[in-house]
């Protein structure tokens, strides 16, 4: 059968399918609203409709900035039912950081949560491509600056016969159906481009290695614009599991909505997890609850607080170029005979890939298999359904991310005998903080851009809160002075809050290599001595 005959992958046809075998099933729950799949499925074709009706052509880009809500969820069906690309933005970054990526996509309209104008209100006028911005008001705050209102915008398809239908269909599995920006952990950051394709088989992955069923009851606690929520925006909605959303990250309200919803599923980064097993509402819940972690491996203490609570971690690896997770620590039975502590040291290591990709590697700089003797380091490279069809209008980055035909991670592990894989180390140093990326290049030269800054270097150091954080190593000029407080406003001003460092040590000089090179590992090293972690730090863990 040729493939022409066959039907083209889609995550459409997941809410497709769910809205009609479970039309009643609820799919959204938000504070007291309720949608049912039929009505998603009716949300996402208005939506759709109103996006035609405003000039949105197959192709266009079409971006969101808003927090865990049923209008950023019900985007990701909307929007590509439109045949038009979604750029979720990363709701946490600078003004300067959402401009950049508005102009880099060419976006042309905006749809934006009215309790995030303020991040908007200054580079309105410096949109290029934006043709429209349209206010969404969740959380009852009154928008900054005037802007189309979503009900309005949204009557703008509206037919008289009701809800008209269009087909959950694409003409091409490789159409790009989101571009999803990292965070620039080299600086700029690049949009990553995921295929209808790639993102219905991740979909199907996240539906298996998270164990979900029909009974899911998923809380989001990961923000549906990293890796669009891991895929399970489509993958949950596939099983016809039930959303519950979250606008913020606050372990109190989390405790009180996984009992409130009993709750089956999450997603979230170590350092969340970390707040929720030491929060004063902990305690044992009444279901088995899954948690779904990546960003960084869980400490065996953080795995012993969870599964004290009735909780079933499973450890996946990946990056945004990967759809998000690419690996999963599958669990083997014999483990069941290990003791507490093995459990937990096999379980931090990163594993084997999904059902739907192409087996990882760890490979030489000559694209050769290291070793399986879990002592070889190499780096670990991926090919497959679930890996990026490229960057946004950036060859050059894309045949290097490539080269060898083969996706360079950038990651430094080692191959273990049973085939799983484990970091050990980065080619870059980045610092993985609450699951964000943050790029020291990019933090040491908004510091350096001070007047008193002679030379720096950004580290990460231990933070019980978020994993990790940045913290910057100062030499000033001759004559010069700046304190920290001084320096952090200063950073403060120039990038994203969260990228800023917590601390900043004013130094004589900084350890260097023969040839001038500063030997960050040597800093980092002393900030980590006595705490639970490998010695060179979260910075060498996962990223998705």
């Amino acid at each position: 059968m040729s493939r022409v005959d066959q039907t083209l992958l889609t995550p459409l046809l997941l809410l497709e399918r769910s809205a009609t075998a479970l039309p009643d099933r609820v799919a959204i729950v938000h504070g007291e609203r309720q949608h049912t799949y039929k009505e998603m499925a009716d949300e996402a074709t208005k939506l759709a409709r109103a996006l035609q009706a405003s000039g949105i052509e197959p192709g266009d880009r079409v971006a969101y900035l808003c927090p865990n809500t049923p209008d950023m969820l019900i985007a990701h069906f909307g929007v590509p039912l439109a045949h038009a690309v979604l750029v979720a933005i990363n709701t946490r970054l600078s003004s300067s950081e959402v401009e950049y990526i508005l102009n880099h996509s060419g976006a042309k309209l905006l749809l934006v949560d009215t309790g995030l104008m303020p991040t908007v209100t200054p580079i309105r006028e410096k949109l290029e491509t934006v043709e429209e911005i349209v206010a969404i008001d969740d959380a009852g705050i009154a928008p900054e600056f005037e802007a189309t209102d979503f009900a309005e915008f949204i009557a703008r398809g509206a037919s008289p016969d009701g809800v008209e239908p269009l087909p959950w269909t694409v003409d091409d599995e490789d159409r790009i159906i989101s571009i999803n920006y990292t965070s620039g952990t080299t600086g700029r950051p690049k949009g990553v481009m995921y295929s209808h394709r790639g993102a219905y088989l991740n979909a199907l992955g996240e539906i298996i290695h998270s164990r979900h069923t029909v009974d899911s009851v998923y809380l989001w606690t990961l923000p549906m614009f990293h890796c669009n929520g891991w895929c399970t925006t489509w993958g949950v909605t596939g099983i016809a599991g039930t959303h519950v959303c979250l606008r913020a990250v606050d372990p109190g309200e989390i405790w009180e909505k996984i009992r409130a919803h009993n709750v089956t599923h999450l997603n979230a980064a170590p350092t969340v997890l970390i707040m929720l097993a030491n929060h004063p509402s902990a305690a044992p819940v009444g279901n088995q609850l899954t948690i779904t972690t990546a960003g960084a491996p869980p400490s065996p203490t953080l795995i012993g607080q969870l599964e004290a609570l009735n909780m079933t971690v499973c450890h996946f690896y990946g990056l945004t170029e990967t759809y998000g997770p690419f690996t999963v620590c599958e669990w083997q039975h014999e483990w069941n005979k290990r003791g507490a502590d093995e459990h937990a040291r096999l379980l931090a290591r990163q594993g084997v890939s999904f059902t739907v990709s192409d087996p990882i590697r760890v490979v030489d700089e000559e694209m050769n298999d290291v070793p399986r003797d879990g002592e070889t380091l190499g780096e670990v490279v991926m090919r497959g359904n679930i890996v990026m069809a490229g960057y946004y209008n950036d060859p050059d980055a894309t045949a290097e991310a490539f080269r060898g035909g083969w996706f360079h991670s950038g990651d430094i592990g080692v191959w273990h005998p049973d085939g799983y894989i484990e970091l050990r180390d980065r080619k870059k140093d980045v610092i993985i903080s609450g699951g964000e990326n943050i790029s020291t290049i990019e933090v040491e030269q908004a510091i350096a851009s001070h007047p008193a800054v002679l030379e720096c270097a950004v580290v990460s150091v231990p933070s019980e809160q978020w994993g990790e954080r940045p913290k910057a190593f100062v030499i000033c000029k001759e004559g010069q002075a700046a304190d920290e407080a001084e320096i952090i406003g200063h950073v403060r001003e120039r990038i994203a809050h969260f990228k800023a460092p917590d601390a900043v040590e004013i130094v004589a000089e900084l350890p260097k290599t023969a040839t001038g090179k500063i030997q960050k590992f040597v800093l980092r090293d002393k900030e980590w001595v006595g705490h639970e972690a490998r010695i060179y730090g979260g910075s060498t863990s996962a990223r998705s």
